[in-house]
This record gives structure tokens, sequence and C-alpha cells, in this order.
């Protein structure tokens, strides 16, 4: 029955309006019931189970090559995971024993071992068991669609634009119906950093998470309009003309904001005042710079090379293959500077099974440089394709997670060696090259002085400075609200950092997200940054910012929130003083 408009809050993940037809996709897997097997027939199932999982591999693979073809390797290697499940053995036996031992068919055994698997990882606790156990229940799907000869969904016979609505959506579906008609997603689990969610945003389909009961209510019901915003996370069934109205002129206020922005791009980026702030760019993927250079910034400020290792796993990147990436944004990035900051991978997936580190909580382990000096069979190949690269353009290096002198020392010792390597091989560098340390740690901030005297430039990582010093996990729901970059403790901090650098003479910067934020411009500019490294789309926000800002009293206006008592009384201020 046709019901009227009503509507749903969500997590905006992906910005964007969209309006389409409603199309409800239930991922579940539907009931699977226990079927029991005479002894005769248990072979025979297990060589079913089999043929499902080699058709779920195919079917896992074609997806792979068909994102590989369209946006890039990077994407591509997030379905290696899915299909290591499929080519682990522990796992797959672990199916074929419960069809041999109870006698069982192969839906209801492999329901089983996942159920087995899924209850081991909710005991251990480990965040990154998480994304482990959502890529065996996406597999467990896929075979058990083979062992029943589901076909996948497919819209190709729709003719209008489709909003696709679901209770989940696996990374290969979600490639897979973004090519088609698709112009929005709702989801109603999820988080902004799962894989479905990066690849929403590369194919840049508006995408609002965490609708819950959507799907329920689009029960029964057909044709259904719809319309969500990516910005600020709402979803409206049948949508009245008013409401059409209102979103189709939010559409075209981005649209125009964004034709604003870039206009702006190759202006100087000067305060009314005459200061220059150079605002750069921070990049994942290759593929990111040359649209990043469309903005005009003043070079590559944070290029993020664990996505290289993330991209080949479970295999090693090759010196070649540094190489080649390196030399390419160096060259890009021309005549400005290109800072690369060596990997860091604690915690995550490559760190786990190729450099053989399993930690209970990997935040606080061996990550950043500690894994890289940890490791420097691995690291001395990155190091090489580094230096190499130097012959070709201004290529800074930075290390992540320093804490101690020591470590950017032991750093220096490696290049060396590696230099002298080069030099015998006959291969160009540069000894000269500059070294710089994230500072993203409490105790890099305090002792920011005598690492200053070790490094030759800084750049604070801001998202890791906030949640280490104030012990708050911002996608944690229950402290969220404790996460506060204006917090007094944190600004009292950058402005020690950007002191201690400005007294030895050394470039500061910032490339965490509160640099890309406008609205902490003032503050930034006034703790005393001149140097901002944001994404690339946020870039003309920032320069515009720039532009309208003077700096005089800032810097007294920043003082005076590092005295703030509470959030309150600093809104209050900022509000006042801002105006």
């Amino acid at each position: 029955m046709q019901q009227g408009m009503k509507e749903f809050q969500g997590l905006g993940v992906v910005d964007g309006v969209a309006f389409g037809t409603a199309v409800c996709i239930n991922t579940r897997i539907a009931d699977i019931f226990q079927i029991w097997l005479a002894e005769s027939e248990v072979e025979s199932e297990i060589e079913r189970f089999h043929q499902a999982v080699e058709q779920a591999r195919r079917e896992i693979q074609r997806v792979q090559v068909q994102v590989e073809a369209e946006l890039g390797d990077e994407l591509a290697g997030i379905f290696d995971a899915q299909a290591l499940v499929l080519s682990d053995h522990a796992f797959l036996d672990r199916v074929v024993e419960h069809i041999r031992k109870e006698h069982v068919n192969a839906e209801w055994a492999l329901q089983e071992a996942v159920d087995d698997i899924q209850t081991h990882f909710e005991a251990i606790g480990a965040p990154h068991l998480r994304e482990r156990s959502e890529d065996i229940r996406h597999v467990c799907r896929y075979v058990v669609q083979s062992l029943r000869g589901i076909q996948h969904h497919n819209l190709s016979e729709i003719d209008h634009d489709v909003i696709l609505v679901a209770d989940d959506l696996s990374p290969s579906d979600a490639v897979r119906l973004g090519r088609e008609q698709v112009v929005g997603f709702v989801i109603e689990h999820g988080s902004p950093t799962a894989h479905t969610t990066i690849i929403a945003r590369s194919l840049n389909i508006p995408a609002v998470l965490g609708v819950t009961g959507v799907s329920a209510e689009l029960a029964e019901q057909v044709e259904v309009p719809i319309v969500i915003d990516g910005d600020s996370g709402q979803v409206i069934l049948h949508p009245d003309a008013a409401t059409v109205d209102e979103f189709r002129l939010r559409a075209e206020d981005r649209k125009q904001r964004e034709i604003e922005l870039f206009e702006g791009s190759d202006l100087p980026t000067v305060t009314l005042d005459g200061t220059e702030v150079h605002v750069m760019a921070n990049i994942d993927l290759p593929e990111e710079v040359p649209e990043a250079i469309r903005f005009q910034p003043k070079g590559i400020g944070l290029y993020r090379s664990e996505f290289l290792y993330i991209e080949k796993s479970p295999e090693l990147p090759t010196e070649e293959e540094h190489f080649a990436i390196y030399r390419s944004i160096v060259e890009a990035a021309a005549p400005n500077p290109a800072i690369i900051r060596t990997y860091d991978l604690g915690g995550r997936k490559i760190a786990r099974e190729v450099m053989n580190t399993r930690e209970q909580n990997p935040v606080l382990g061996l990550r950043g440089i500690r894994l890289t000096l940890a490791r420097p069979d691995i690291f001395r190949t990155q190091v090489r394709a580094l230096l190499r690269a130097t012959a070709f353009g201004d290529l800074r290096i930075m290390l992540p997670l320093v804490t101690i002198v020591e470590e950017i020392r032991q750093f220096r010792q490696v290049a060396a060696e590696v230099m002298e390597e080069l030099e015998r091989e006959g291969h160009p560098f540069r000894r000269d090259y500059q070294l710089g340390i994230m500072i993203e740690v409490p105790a890099a901030a305090v002792t920011s002085d005598l690492l200053a005297r070790e490094a030759d430039f800084f750049s604070i990582g801001t998202n890791d400075l906030i949640q280490y010093s104030l012990a708050v996990d911002r996608n944690n729901e229950h402290v969220a609200d404790l996460y506060r970059p204006l917090h007094p403790g944190i600004l009292r901090m950058l402005r020690a950092v950007v002191r201690n650098a400005q007294a030895a003479d050394i470039e500061v910067s910032m490339c965490g997200e509160m640099a890309a934020d406008p609205r902490m411009t003032p503050i930034l500019l006034g703790c005393g940054l001149r140097r901002l490294s944001v994404s690339p789309r946020q870039i003309p926000a920032i320069k515009r910012r720039v532009r309208q800002l003077s700096l005089a009293g800032l810097e007294s206006v920043v003082a005076n929130c590092a005295d703030c008592a509470t959030a309150g009384e600093l809104d209050s201020y900022l509000a006042s003083e801002l105006e």
C-alpha cells in the first residue's frame, strides 16, 4: 500500500544529493535448514561444496578484474581478503569436517563453521578481527548462493535511476551495482571506513549508512520514489513536491559552490594583511595526483605509502614498484616538494600476515617507525627507492609515529648504509635529502624542541595526536562527544610544537583532518602554522578561507582559547571573536 512521506536519519558518508526509485536488496542469507545425509551421500556433498567454492572464487575474481580495469589496483586489492578466505584450507577443512562427521548438508556445515569463527572472534574482541569476520560473512553468502544456484542481483533491465537500499552490501556488490543505474546507496549497517564506503567514494555515489528500519518500511512496496543527502544523512521515502524542490536546490547550491571554489584555485593564497599560506595536498593513491594538481597546491604534503603495501598484499612491493610511484609523484609535484611518509602499517592486514605482527592492542604496539626499524629487511627496499627518487625532484622523506630521538638517528644510519650501496651500484641520488617526522603522539609534542635538533621539518598529524592525548576514540559513540580538537590541552601542544620548530628554524605543517576544516583555519594560523596539507577536494575551501582572514589578533585569540575551562566557554568566545 502506498504511504505518505517518511523521513529517516542516518550518517552521511559520501557527499551529494541523489534522486531515484528505491530498490531494496536483502543481502542476509535466507534461512538455512539442516538436512541429514546418508553415509553414501557425504562424499558427493563435499564435492558439491568444493564446486560451489570454486564458483564463488571465480565470481570474486571476475569482479576484481572489473574493478582493477575501472577503478585501479588499490580498490581491486580490497577483494584479496575475500579470495584468501576461499583459499584458506583451515576454514574449508572445518566445513568439510562438519559435513563428514555430522552427515549434514553443505549449507548447514558452512553456516556452522562461520558461526564458530565469529563466536571466537567476538570472544577475543580485537578490532582488526571485525574486518576478517566481515570478509568471511560476505564469502559465506557467495558460497551459499552458488550452492543454491541463486544468481547475483541484476539491475540491467531497469531503465531509470536507482537508489539501492540494503541491510548490508559487500564491496563486490557495491562495485557491480554501482556501475549500473545506481545513483545512491542507503545501507542499514556498515561504517565510514568500510570497504563498501571506500568503493562508493571512488565511484562518487552519494551514500548514507546506519538507516535502521528503512528496508522493513519498503517491504511490499513497489516503485517507491526516494531522495537522499549524503551530506546531512537524510533519507526520504515518497518525498512530496516541496521536498523534492528543496533537495534539488541543495544539489544546485553544492554544484555552484564547487564551481566557485575551483575558480579561485589560481589566486594567491595570501591573508588580507599579506601573509602567504602554503596549502598542500594529502594523497593515498598516485591516481589522485592529477586531480590534486588541478587545484594548484604548493606540493604534496603527505603521500601515505602504506597503500602500496595494502594493494600488493599478501605480496610485498618490489624496489622498482616503489621507485616508479615515488618518481611519478615527485615529478608531478615539481617544482614544489613531495613529502612521502614511510609506511605505517600497524594493526593492518599486511602487518599481521606478512610481517607476522599479531598484537592485542596494535594502536599502541609495533606500528609506524617502530615497525619499519624492526623489519630492516623489508624497510631497506623502500629506503632504496625513496633515495633513488630524490634525483628527480624535491622528494622529502617523513617518518610516522616518532617518539624518541633515537628513532631518527637509527633511520639516518639505515639511509647512510643504503646510500653507500646505491653509490657502488651507480644509482643517482641526493645526499642532502630532507628528513621530517610526524608529530602525532603527546611525547613527541612535549619533546619537540629536542626532536627539532634532529629533524629537517615537522608535520603535525592531528588525527592520532588528539586521540592519544584525550584518550578518546572518535568512532566510539559512547565517547565521541569528548573528541575535541579545540581542547585547551591540544591547543597548548600545537602552539608549543610550532614555537619549537620556529626556534630551530625548521618548517612545520599540519596534515591531519583538523587542517582540512575551514572553521579551524583561523585557529591554526593563530597558532603560527603557515603550511596546511589537506585532501585535494578541500584545497579550494581552505585557500578561500585563508584569503578572508587577517592575522592581526589571531594569536591572542588562540592564547585565550587555551585558557577557556569548558567547551561552552570556548564556543562562546570564538563566536564573538571570529564574527
